[in-house]
C-alpha cells in the first residue's frame, strides 16, 4: 500500500485525516492521500500566487523547455503510471496506455503552441502616429478540478495550456485517482520553480469547494457533471471569475440507411464500451434504421456478449470494471428503470457475481426517448438501441437532449454527412471514427455541456485574457477635445 503527501509550493504536505483509494477491480486498499480542506488550498493558492510574478516573467521557450522536460520524465516513469492508472481508475492497460500517450503527447503541443506568439498587432486609424497592439496574458492563478475517469488526460488539457501560457496552477484531482496525479507531478513536474504546480487532495465538498471560492483563484477548469458546474458558476459568478467548464455528455449514434452493418456494430460497441462506458462522449443513446434493427440488434448482442470483464492488469480483458459501486448502483437503475417501461435486455443487464464494481455490458431494445436511459447519463456499460424512419427525424431526436458535446454517425452518403454536421447541435461530430480526438482540434460541448474548448489553439486561448493598446506617439492636443467649439 502506497501512501502520497500532497505536493504544494515544492514540498510534501500531510492532514490530519486520509483518504483511501481502492482497486476498483478488486475493492481492496491500494494506497492513501491526505484529506485536505481549506487551510490546503490556502497553503497552496498563496503558494501559485508568490510563484506567479517570476512564472509569468519567464520566456516562453523556456517555459517550453521545462514542459519538454516534464514530458521526458514522464516517458521514463511510463510503465509506473500505467499499472497505477490501472491499480486505481480500473481501465485496460490497452486503454490506460492510451491515455498516458494523450497526456504526456499534450505536454509537447503546447510547449511548442505557446512559443508562438502572445497577441496581434491590428491597423490604427492614424498608421504613422499610433500602434495598436493585441495583448494576449495570463491570469494567473488557475484552479483544475479534474475527475476521475481519465485522471492524467483531463489533467494535462488544462495543465500544459495553463502553463505554457504563464499561469500557475493548484490541482484538485478526484478522490479516485489522487496516487497516480501526485505520483505524476511530484515525479515529472519537480523542475518547475516551487509553486507553479501543486496538488491538494481532498474531497469536492471541502477542498473543491474551497478553490472554488478562494479569491486569488483567477481561473476554475473542471471537468465533471453538470450539477457540478452549476454548483461551480453559482459560487464564481458574484466574483466574476473566469470559467472553463466541460459538462456532461448524452451522446448519439446515428447508423445511417447506407452503413455497413458489420463495421457499425464494431464502432458502437467501442464508442459505447470504451473504459467501461466512463467516457463524457459515450454513445448512450443509438439510433438505427426500422428497416436495420433486428439484424442490427442480433450482430451488436453477439458482439457485445463475447467480451470479456476483467481487472486492467489481466491479459486479455475488454471491459474493467465501474470506478466506484455508487456509479454501478446509477447504471443499474437506469437499466431496471427501462426494463419496468417496456425495453428488453438481449444481453447484460447484471451485476456479476465476483469482487469488483462490474456491470456485464448491455444491449437494450424497445426503449423509447423519454426513458432515463436515454435522457440522462448513465456512465456505464450500456447501449440502448432505438429506430427511426426518417433521416430529417433523427436529427430532430439527437437535438433533444439538453446536451450537446458529441455525436457520431456512420455513412458513405456525403448528403446524408453534410446534413448531419450542419444540423446537429454538438461540438464534435465523429463521421465513422467516433471518439478519436485531435490535439489540434477543439473538443468541448454545446448547450448544458458548458461551453467550455480544450486541445487546439482555442485551449491555450482559454488560459489568457486579452488587452488592447492604443499608444499615440503624438503628445499633441486633439481637435475633439473640451471645449467645443
Amino acid at each position: 500500500m502506497t501512501d502520497r503527501a500532497m505536493w504544494i509550493g515544492g514540498e510534501h504536505v500531510t492532514a490530519a485525516e486520509w483518504i483511501d483509494s481502492r482497486d476498483p477491480a478488486t475493492e481492496e486498499v491500494v494506497g492513501r492521500v491526505p484529506a485536505g480542506g481549506a487551510a490546503e488550498v490556502d497553503r497552496a493558492v498563496a503558494a501559485a500566487r508568490d510563484a506567479f510574478d517570476g512564472w509569468r516573467w519567464t520566456a516562453a521557450n523556456d517555459r517550453a523547455e521545462l514542459l519538454h522536460e516534464a514530458y521526458a520524465k514522464s516517458m521514463a516513469h511510463h510503465e509506473e503510471l500505467v499499472e497505477l492508472l490501472v491499480r486505481e481508475q480500473g481501465k485496460p492497460r490497452p486503454e490506460q496506455e492510451e491515455e498516458a500517450e494523450w497526456a504526456l503527447t499534450s505536454l509537447r503541443y503546447y510547449a511548442e503552441l505557446g512559443r508562438n506568439g502572445l497577441g496581434r498587432v491590428v491597423p490604427s486609424a492614424e498608421p504613422r502616429t499610433q500602434l495598436n497592439l493585441v495583448l494576449k496574458e495570463p491570469y494567473g492563478v488557475v484552479g483544475a478540478i479534474v475527475p476521475w475517469n481519465y485522471p492524467l488526460l483531463l489533467l494535462s488539457w488544462k495543465l500544459a495550456p495553463a502553463l505554457a501560457a504563464g499561469n500557475t496552477v493548484v490541482i484538485k484531482p478526484s478522490e479516485l485517482t489522487s496516487l497516480v496525479t501526485l505520483e505524476w507531478i511530484e515525479r515529472c513536474f519537480d523542475h518547475f520553480p516551487p509553486g507553479v504546480v501543486n496538488v491538494v487532495t481532498g474531497n469536492g465538498a471541502d477542498a473543491g469547494e474551497a478553490l472554488v471560492r478562494h479569491p486569488d483563484v483567477r481561473v476554475v477548469a473542471m471537468t465533471g457533471s453538470v450539477a457540478t458546474g452549476q454548483r461551480i458558476a453559482s459560487v464564481a459568478a458574484p466574483m466574476m471569475k473566469h470559467l472553463h467548464l466541460e459538462l456532461g455528455g448524452k451522446d448519439a449514434f446515428v447508423v445511417a440507411p447506407d452503413a455497413d452493418l458489420g463495421s457499425a456494430v464494431d464502432a458502437l460497441a467501442y464508442a459505447a464500451l470504451l473504459n467501461a462506458g466512463q467516457v463524457c462522449t459515450s454513445s448512450e443513446r443509438v439510433f438505427v434504421p426500422a428497416g436495420m434493427r433486428e439484424d442490427f440488434a442480433e450482430a451488436l448482442t453477439d458482439k457485445v456478449a463475447a467480451l470479456r470483464l476483467g481487472h486492467g492488469l489481466e491479459d486479455g480483458t475488454d471491459l474493467g470494471p465501474l470506478a466506484d459501486d455508487r456509479f454501478r448502483d446509477k447504471v443499474d437503475a437506469h437499466v431496471r428503470d427501462a426494463v419496468e417501461r417496456g425495453a428488453k435486455v438481449l444481453t447484460g443487464g447484471r451485476r456479476p457475481d465476483r469482487p469488483g464494481y462490474f456491470y456485464a455490458p448491455t444491449v437494450l431494445v424497445d426503449v423509447d426517448d423519454g426513458m432515463v436511459i436515454m435522457t440522462e447519463e448513465t456512465f456505464g456499460p450500456t447501449i440502448p438501441l432505438a429506430s427511426y424512419d426518417r433521416f430529417d427525424e433523427v436529427i430532430d431526436r439527437v437535438n433533444a437532449s439538453e446536451m450537446g458535446l458529441g455525436a457520431t454517425l456512420r455513412s458513405s452518403d456525403p448528403l446524408l454527412i453534410k446534413r448531419f454536421y450542419e444540423g446537429v447541435k454538438a461540438g464534435t461530430v465523429w463521421i465513422n471514427d467516433p471518439l478519436t480526438d485531435n490535439y489540434a482540434g477543439p473538443f468541448g460541448g454545446m448547450k448544458m455541456t458548458g461551453g467550455g474548448r480544450e486541445l487546439g489553439p482555442e485551449g491555450l486561448e482559454t488560459f489568457l485574457e486579452t488587452k488592447h493598446v492604443h499608444w499615440d506617439f503624438d503628445q499633441t492636443r486633439k481637435d475633439w477635445w473640451f471645449p467645443y467649439a
